[in-house]
């Protein structure tokens, strides 16, 4: 079986990419990742909001009183984080036969951009800009968090040349069209849906808030499964599936839908790095059983534009299913 997929213009020999985690943030693991069969990889995340936090610590920390030291201080910090995900990038690269992602995941278009430009001088193949917007300031409109995608995209995109990829919330009014125009832009070769947030939860007993459901299930396929069919055909930039994809099953469903490759983490913690060869083999035996030699042969055949009963991917009431229940 043809098992290969060209994902933001990079040949994968398979659709696995294993996503930004604690999985690939060294060369030890992510070798372990490529022997196993990934067919890519999302570094760790460089986090902008953590660098700007330490920068934050390390001035309060300084008792100097000098200007100067401050200034000092924020360009260390940023360029010892910046250096150490430079050698991960560098080593990963020398390491595997894959193809190595950088990720940058960001809150502003502001300082950061500058980091992008040493990304691909350092070999990264693409970037993955994972922009974690929760709308929940209720000054902000939502025409005003969206352009943030659109400041962003279009700033690295000065910076680059590498292919980029947007990780992105499910979190809009006008989805499809706000992704259609991100895609319109120009500015990025594919969209990761979705990223996945925190889950806060609270302790009773404790008075504390906690965090929910760490790694995700397969049930939370639904969300991503959803919007990879009803754009599949619609979007001119690859799409990739994120969150709930756990076994070969997932994978074969997101590929019906439309996706050019899936991102699978969790999955990864809970079953090993062998798990991927689990994974392709039930693909391979699927796609033997239903006569399909490579991956275009079935991608999209269940997307919105090609079923016949595109109204599945819209309802969003159960009433056809329980309206018999008491």
């Amino acid at each position: 079986m043809d098992l290969t997929t060209t994902y933001l213009g990079l040949k994968l020999k398979n659709p696995i990419i294993i996503g930004s985690s604690g999985l690939t943030k060294s060369v030890e693991k992510i070798k372990e990742l490529a022997d196993n069969g990934a067919g890519a990889v999302v570094l760790k995340s460089l986090f902008e909001e953590q660098i700007l936090a330490e920068v934050s610590r390390n001035i309060y920390e300084d008792q100097s009183g000098y200007t100067d030291a401050y200034e000092y201080i924020s360009e260390y910090t940023k360029e010892h984080n910046i250096d150490k995900y430079l050698d991960l990038i560098k080593k990963s690269k020398e390491a595997v036969d894959i193809p190595v992602i950088a990720s940058i995941n960001c809150i502003s278009d502001n300082e950061w951009m500058s980091f992008a430009k040493k990304f691909e001088d350092a070999g990264a193949d693409a970037l993955e800009i994972n922009v974690s917007m929760l709308p929940a300031d209720d000054n902000r409109s939502g025409e005003e968090n969206e352009k943030i995608y659109f400041d962003i995209i279009e700033k690295v995109r000065k910076e680059v040349n590498i292919p980029i990829s947007l990780k992105m919330s499910h979190y809009s009014a006008g989805l499809s069209n706000l992704i259609k125009k991100i895609c319109w832009t120009k500015n990025v070769n594919g969209i990761v849906l979705f990223n996945r947030y925190y889950s806060p939860d609270i302790d009773i007993d404790n008075f504390k808030i906690t965090s929910s459901n760490i790694f995700s299930s397969s049930e939370e396929i639904s969300i991503s499964l959803r919007w990879i069919a009803l754009l599949s055909g619609k979007v001119e930039c690859d799409l990739a599936a994120s969150t709930g994809v756990h076994d070969g099953e997932g994978v074969i469903k997101q590929i019906l839908a439309g996706a050019t490759a899936v991102q699978i983490v969790s999955a990864i913690y809970k079953n090993g790095s062998n798990h991927i060869l689990s994974i392709l083999e039930f693909i391979e035996h699927w796609m033997s059983k239903n006569n399909f030699s490579k991956l275009d042969d079935f991608r999209g055949k269940m997307s919105y534009e090609k079923i016949d009963n595109p109204a599945a991917f819209e309802r969003v009431q159960f009433m056809k299913y329980f309206a018999g229940i008491k």
